[in-house]
Formats: structure tokens, sequence, C-alpha cells
């Protein structure tokens, strides 16, 4: 069979993983892909020691590979969303198709660059863009096909789960595993993307668009961090049964679609909850085949090029193939996807977890109950701790039936107007997720 060929935009972790992977693995990549794929230029800064170059071309300028007449596949490894998103619309433009494992690109920009691919009758994949080796792309696009997407919940960024089980498992405070994550290198430098769920919005709203056929729309995900959270609330959750994961969410329902990113309670016999470490997971709830888990390396040089080569692999089956034969970028045809409402976030119902912080003194407790009566919220649990050594106030934890959050964050901004209550009362969502 006639040679592949690869154009390698970027050597670093991902970049440098896929070269060596195709490498290693070209007798097997070729039997899968009924033809050889071979890098014919890498696009680079500078190399990658652990990458042997001396038989392959190499530039600096990664524009010549998206130009270079010899090259089939462009794929997209230099992350960002600048630069790389001209380099992936010049490399359409030049008819290559193009792996990317870029969440960014492809949840800020996707329907333009899906677009103009389509234009030019070459396909964009995009595996790797959200949970680095667990195939959950394919599976929504492909392996759940016959299935009418209810919701879906994931533990989507590594560096936000690995905090969050430290500070469960060891009492640690947010701040010291923090730094921590960043000297083992999960977290980054400046760590806002992870920690206040960005990433994790990037990587929602895609899995959105593939499970309930709709554009992207980044900017309509909601999204909440974990700096806020206490080694007590993870106690606190235990004790009531549950353990707290920073989740993103989508469900589908008449109301339209929630597309949400949040500190979340979960019961701790279900299998979200006990996805520990840098570990990533989704579970899909689907009409037909019921809750479906995908667990596994959510970040890594090897998982992450396992899923830019099963790209690759599937673009060297498709490449003769014309356009409409194709599986669509966002799994429905352009023409078929649907313009559904985003359920506005005051409007979203789930149970609530309320950690506050009161004097210990008689007719507090009633207060509370109150307010949340009087905005038509139960009481579902309730458990009053004694108050540490010289304190005046203590915690009071709170579990409520379903409500809006529109009425919580009233409920909250209440309670902390009272002078007997500290005004910085900690809110979390409460999922029972079955399966």
């Amino acid at each position: 069979m006639k040679p592949v060929k690869i154009g390698l935009c970027g050597l670093g972790t991902v970049g440098g993983g896929t070269f060596n992977v195709l490498r290693e693995n070209a007798a097997e990549i070729a039997a899968r892909a009924q033809a050889p794929l071979e890098v014919s230029l890498v696009g680079a800064r500078r190399d990658n020691p652990l990458c042997d170059l001396s038989t392959t071309r190499v530039s600096r300028d990664i524009f010549d590979v998206a130009r270079d007449e010899d090259v089939d596949i462009v794929v997209e490894l230099i992350g960002g969303t600048t630069v790389a998103r001209e380099l992936v619309e010049t490399a359409i433009r030049n008819g290559k198709h193009i792996v990317t494992a870029n969440k960014a690109l492809i949840a800020e920009h996707g329907n333009d660059i899906f677009a103009l691919a389509a234009e030019h009758g070459v396909a964009v994949r995009y595996e790797a863009a959200v949970a680095g080796g667990i195939p959950i792309i394919k599976a929504l696009r492909e392996g759940l096909a016959g299935n009418r997407i209810e919701w879906l919940a994931g533990i989507i960024n590594g560096t936000g789960n690995f905090i969050l089980s430290e500070m469960r498992d060891h009492g640690r405070e947010f701040s010291d595993v923090l730094a921590e994550a960043q000297a083992l290198g999960y977290a980054e430098a400046d760590p806002t993307f992870d920690v206040e769920g960005i990433d994790a919005a990037h990587k929602l709203v895609i899995l959105a668009s593939l499970a309930f056929g709709i554009p992207l729309q980044f900017e309509s995900v909601y999204t909440e961090g974990i700096t806020r959270l206490t080694p007590q609330d993870m106690d606190y959750a235990e004790e009531l049964g549950y353990r707290v994961k920073h989740l993103g969410v989508a469900k589908q329902s008449a109301a339209g679609v929630e597309l949400r990113v949040h500190p979340t309670l979960i019961p701790k016999e279900r299998l979200l909850a006990n996805v520990n470490g840098v570990k990533n997971a989704v579970l899909v709830e689907g009409s037909a085949v019921g809750p479906t888990l995908y667990y596994g390396a959510g970040a890594g040089a090897a998982p992450t090029a396992s899923a830019v080569v099963a790209d690759l692999v599937d673009l060297a089956r498709d490449i003769s193939a014309e356009q409409e034969n194709r599986v669509p970028s966002l799994s429905v045809a352009d023409d078929a996807l649907r313009d559904l409402p985003i359920v506005p976030m005051a409007d979203v119902v789930t149970p609530w977890y309320l950690r506050i912080e009161a004097e210990d003194k008689p007719g507090v407790l009633s207060k509370v109950a109150t307010i949340l009566s009087d905005l038509g919220i139960s009481i579902e649990a309730i458990i009053q701790k004694a108050p540490p050594p010289g304190a005046t106030r203590v915690p009071v934890i709170v579990l409520t039936s379903h409500a809006a959050q529109g009425k919580v964050d009233e409920a909250v901004t209440r309670m902390e107007a009272l002078d007997s209550i500290s005004n910085s009362i900690s809110r979390i969502r409460v999922e029972e997720l079955d399966g």
C-alpha cells in the first residue's frame, strides 16, 4: 500500500510520544491502517532528545509542514489557540487532513475549523483533546451512535482530581497539595486552567456537542473551581456517605442542555467516586445501553500519543473516501446540528451540601431552617459539630432536598447577612449519578 505521509508539528511531550509510538509500533499500525504511516516532516523549534530524527526531515518553521506537498495529514501538537488555529487553517486550505490534541482550539474555534474542513473536503480528528488515552470521542461519535445520550459526567482534569484525592486521603490543605502537584509536573506554574475548571470546561463542551448533536459553545459553560474546598469538606462529605469530585456535567432535558463544571458530592459507592489520583473517567448514560464508564490515563506522553495515533489510523483508512462517507466531526452532519437552549444555572436543580460557620448559641439553627423553608428548600440531613477549642463558631452541615441554584444562592445570601453566621458559606452540588 502507498504510505500515508504525516507532518508532525510540535515535538514536546505529546509530539515526542507520538513520533516514538509511530516508530516503535509501525508494523501493528500499518496492519490496522492498511497502509504504512510515515512521518515525512517534523516542524519544531527544537529537537527532542528522546526522538531519533536522523532519517526524518525537520523544519524550524511549522508552516512548512502545512504547505508541504508530500504531507497527507498534519498533526498539530503545539498547543494554544492563535498560532495553532492559523497553522490548522493553512493546512486545511492546502488540502491536508488534521489530527490535533488541542482541546482549547476545538472548544473555542471548532465550529469554524470544521466548516473550513468541509469546504476543502478534508477531515479533522481530535480524540486526544479529551481525557488523554481514553477513547471517549470515538465512543460517543460511533460506539454509542444507536443511543439518545441522556447525560454524561466526567472527571476530566487529572490535576484537580489529584488535589482532591490528596485532600481527602491525607487531610491536606489545598495550597499544600497544589504545590506538590506543581513539583510533580501535574500542574503548571500558573494552575488557573486546572483548578478553576477552564481545562475541564474545554473538554466538556466537546463531549456535549458530540453527545447531543449541538454546535460547540464554550462561552455557555458554567465553571466553578476547587480553590475554596477544605479538608473539612472532604471529611463531612464522607460522614454523609459522599465524596467530593470536580466534575464536568452535561444533561439534556425538555428545558434544554445543562453545561456545567463544579465541585460535586457523589455517593461514595458510585464508580466515579472511586476514581483517584490523576486518572480520568467519563460516565455516559445512553437510552439503550444504560450507564457506561470510560476510565484511564487522562494525560502523559504515551496515553495521549495512543489517541493521536488512533486518529491517524482512522484517517489512513478513510483518506480515499469521499467527504460525505466519512464520520462527521461532531457525530452528525452540519445541517443536522440542533440549536438547543442552554439551561440557565439559576434554574438547574440538584440536592445541595451547605457548610455553615455559626455562633454556638440557641436559635441560630432555627434561623437557618426558616430561611431555607421560606425559599421552599427542605432539609434532608443536618450535622452540628463541636466547636474547635477556643472557637466561638461551630460548623453546621446541611444536606438539602432538590433545589434550584437560584434559590440556594438566595438562601446563602440571606444567611450570610445574619450576624450569627460567617459570610463564607460553602455550597456544593450533590449528584446521585446512577452507575
